[in-house]
């Protein structure tokens, strides 16, 4: 078991190797749209990178999330085949938002010997990720 202050350390490890194994600049928060956000996220269970609809009003998120479903044959025969749809994600904070995402179970960012595994798989997931909404920005956005 890890202290609050090791956890934080070994986290803080974890995404300043990562950005020097992966220098890649990612778009994240800089989608042009501040309904939607793509992550990176990595804690003692799963890895996972998502596209998240981030809006506070159901029904916005529901507009955004029905665009993505009406896309979701392009999404998996052509960018991510396993991703997973889910209109009503709850994140640890208790908000709710719409998330695609994919994820690797069974690692922890605790565990330096899970570190490689997870970092191939945040950077590829993550490119194809970034590909799929570059490339429907624009039918996602209007």
């Amino acid at each position: 078991m890890f202290s609050q202050e090791e956890s934080k350390k070994i986290r803080q490890e974890f995404w300043t190797s990562f950005g020097k194994e992966f220098p890649h600049k990612w778009l994240l928060y800089n989608t042009k749209m501040k309904e939607i956000q793509l992550k990176f996220t990595f804690d003692r269970k799963v890895a996972q990178v998502s596209l998240d609809i981030v809006d506070n009003d159901a029904m916005i998120r529901t507009y955004y999330f029905e665009k993505l479903q009406s896309l979701e044959n392009i999404l998996k025969s052509e960018y991510l085949p396993e991703a997973i749809l889910t209109e009503n994600y709850e994140l640890p904070e208790d908000k709710i938002v719409s998330r695609v995402y994919v994820e690797l179970d069974n690692v922890s960012i605790h565990n330096k010997k899970d570190w490689p595994e997870v970092k191939t798989f945040l950077s590829t997931k993550m490119m194809q990720l970034e590909e799929f909404f570059k490339d429907f920005r624009d039918f996602i956005k209007n």
